[in-house]
C-alpha cells in the first residue's frame, strides 16, 4: 500500500506534552527521593525546515543549536533566546534529547555503527585522513571529486 502525501505531513502538527521530572527541574546536590514537582512543557517535533535554520543560523556551535532547538520546538511556553540560555545545563540537555526523540533525530547505537560504515561516509574518512582535510572541506566536495580523489589514492597505493 503506497503512502499518501497527508500521511507524510501527519506529524507536522502534533505537540506533545513532555513531563519534566522535578529533579530535572530544580537539582539538588543529593537526590532526594521525588524531589520537587514534575511539570510539563508542550513541544512539536522540529521540521526539515526548522533543522535546515538551525543549522545555518547555528554553523557548529553546539549552545546556540541546542537554544534554537527549544525555541522553535517550544510551544507552551512560548521562550525567548535570552530565557533559554539562562536555564540550567541538564534542563536543556532534558529539553533537546526530548525534542530529539519527538522529531525522530535520534539514533541507537546499531544504526550510529551502520552510518560509520557506509560507503559514502567510509569515503569522507579516507579523504580527509590521507589529504588533511577538514571535515566541513570534504561536506562541500561533489560526488565526482569524491570519486576522483579516491581513485587517485588508489593508483598511488597500486604504484608504491
Amino acid at each position: 500500500m503506497q503512502v499518501t502525501a497527508e500521511e507524510l505531513l501527519y506529524g507536522k502538527d502534533q505537540v506533545f506534552d513532555v513531563e519534566i521530572p522535578g529533579g530535572v527541574l530544580e537539582p539538588a546536590l543529593v537526590s532526594a527521593p521525588e524531589s520537587g514537582c514534575s511539570k510539563t512543557i508542550r513541544l512539536r517535533p522540529l521540521s526539515l525546515g526548522d533543522i535546515q535554520l538551525i543549522a545555518k543560523a547555528a554553523k557548529n556551535n553546539e549552545v546556540l543549536t541546542s537554544v534554537l532547538m527549544i525555541q522553535r520546538a517550544a510551544v507552551d511556553p512560548k521562550l525567548k533566546q535570552n530565557q533559554i540560555t539562562e536555564m540550567h545545563g541538564g534542563l536543556v540537555r532534558f529539553l533537546v534529547e526530548c525534542i530529539n526523540r519527538i522529531s525522530g533525530l535520534n539514533t541507537t547505537d546499531d544504526e550510529t555503527r551502520e552510518i560509520a560504515a557506509s560507503p559514502l561516509v567510509q569515503a569522507f574518512f579516507v579523504l580527509a585522513r590521507e589529504f588533511h582535510w577538514t571535515p566541513e572541506q570534504v561536506k562541500q566536495m561533489t560526488i565526482g571529486q569524491v570519486i576522483g580523489y579516491l581513485e587517485l589514492i588508489n593508483q598511488s597505493r597500486k604504484a608504491s
